[in-house]
């Protein structure tokens, strides 16, 4: 979990310096959008093969792969290399977080599992928050390829204590096991979320959302899909059981993850531009604006963990937590686009966290209590999946109405100045354009908060209709 989430963000603080050394400054976003796209890819296969071969030997699959990326990462002597080694250390990401999700219903009954996703979400925010600090400091210090190294003994740690903590599963010696693959649902589904996330960063930036390009992958994404649904409906063993969806509990579960990603990532990536471009934060001080997010998500995940374990019922702290993120990003709209004191942000980003740590770990808790042993890693990757596609739209739709509000702003400023100079571009401006800018961020966060907080509340409405399955105090034999 640590490896997945230092990963996520510790590279964001060096992308600067990389451009530096290695050049490519049109191709910069491919550094994440390539990781982003070949991790998310993976995760419902690990998930299904994790299934099918068991939990440790594809965590050891997982891992090495990851290692193996940040080795090459780190050796890039190009724009080029460091990209596509990210796509190849994705290959490996994909797994760290279904699987270290999956596990725990491997080890742990579901009545005590809202305990240990309590501690794996706390892990999961601190690293969060973590990451680009540390990426910060390592690149200053040493350099942005270390920031790549330091997976190594994290992740020869992780290794280890996976493969001593859990159980091997048996495998069939004719080959069954390989056979059972859905090969061909496995290419339609990298198909599909290829073009989506591709239409997702590209819409906006490198092509106008109502465009003949924008179309066309639109189109290519909805064929892909269907294709891909047919496969799965007629597949023997198929990557994704459609048959899932007709548990309410995994539908709803796994849509309103898919819906919390995306208010999340659609307003947390933002946020820091707003407190240094607006407020007039420093880097480090805009990032200490998150603390308060991450103590509360922390403390709430475990207490919420601890009182959900004695009973088994977690429907409550599903409606309380939802119901505190949409209140909280409400609050959020309302500060950004009165221009409120920082203080008030601290009081709105806290509740925030706790509303992300009440209900984030049990929905996960909710969703694997719902479905048999035999499908859990499927399950847990198809849930991760939608969780990861809900985060890349949001940051795209955030990301279109920032550009749209700012590109009517001031004629005079462009958004990739205001990006890459920051407070430096601001200072050269007249109090008049400052003001202006200022008055366009105002306006283009409060919108994304509005967004998110709608979707939230769209969210609680799928909750309040989520039968409660009390969570089973036994656990079959672990894979």
């Amino acid at each position: 979990m640590m490896l997945a989430a230092l990963d996520s963000s510790i590279v964001n603080t060096a992308l600067p310096r990389m451009v530096t050394d290695l050049g490519g400054l049109i191709h910069l976003s491919w550094v994440v959008t390539a990781f982003m796209l070949s991790s998310t890819i993976t995760t419902p296969l690990y998930g299904k093969l994790s299934d099918t071969f068991g939990r440790r030997h594809m965590f050891g699959v997982s891992i090495i792969i990851f290692l193996l990326g940040s080795v090459f990462c780190g050796a890039a002597q190009t724009m080029a290399q460091l990209i596509g080694f990210r796509a190849l250390q994705g290959l490996g990401a994909g797994g760290l977080l279904v699987l270290a999700q999956a596990a725990i219903g491997d080890v742990v009954a579901p009545r005590d599992r809202p305990r240990y996703q309590g501690l794996f979400t706390g892990v999961f925010a601190v690293a969060s928050v973590a990451g680009p600090l540390l990426g910060g400091i390592i690149t200053q210090a040493l350099s942005w390829r270390w920031i790549f190294y330091v997976n190594l003994p994290i992740g020869a740690i992780a290794l280890a204590m996976i493969w001593r903590g859990l159980p091997p599963k048996i495998l069939r010696a004719d080959g069954s096991n390989l056979r059972s693959i859905d090969y061909a649902g496995t290419i339609l589904l990298t198909l599909v979320t290829t073009t989506i996330l591709l239409l997702l960063a590209g819409g906006g930036s490198q092509f106008p959302w109502v465009s003949r390009n924008s179309f066309c992958l639109a189109l290519f994404a909805i064929v892909l899909l269907a294709l891909f649904l047919w496969r799965e409906a007629i597949a023997p063993q198929p990557l994704i059981r459609l048959p899932l969806f007709r548990n309410t509990v995994f539908a709803r579960g796994t849509l309103v993850s898919g819906m919390a990603s995306f208010a999340m990532f659609g307003t947390l990536v933002l946020m820091p531009v707003y407190f240094q471009l607006v407020l007039g934060m420093s880097p480090a001080q805009s990032g200490e604006m998150i603390l308060p997010q991450v103590g509360c998500m922390f403390v709430s995940s475990i207490i919420g963990g601890r009182f959900v374990s004695r009973d088994g019922r977690y429907r409550l702290f599903l409606i309380a937590g939802i119901w505190l993120e949409a209140s909280a990003l409400a609050g959020l709209a309302g500060l950004a686009f009165i221009g409120a004191p920082p203080i008030l942000f601290l009081v709105a980003v806290g509740i925030l966290g706790c509303g992300m740590g009440m209900f984030m770990p049990n929905l996960t808790n909710a969703v694997q209590n719902a479905v048999t042993h035999a499908e859990l890693g499927a399950a847990t990757g198809t849930m991760v999946f939608i969780r990861s596609l809900g985060g890349a739209a949001g940051v795209a739709a955030s990301g279109a109405i920032m550009s749209s509000r700012l590109a009517n702003a001031n004629a005079d400023v462009t958004l990739h100045a205001l990006t890459q100079n920051g407070l430096r571009t601001l200072g050269d401006l007249s109090i008049g354009q400052q003001a202006a800018i200022s008055n366009a961020y105002r306006s283009a966060l409060a919108g994304c908060f509005t967004l998110s907080g709608i979707v939230m509340i769209a969210a609680l409405v799928l909750v309040l209709g989520l039968p409660e399955i009390q969570l089973r105090t036994q656990i079959p034999d672990a894979v």
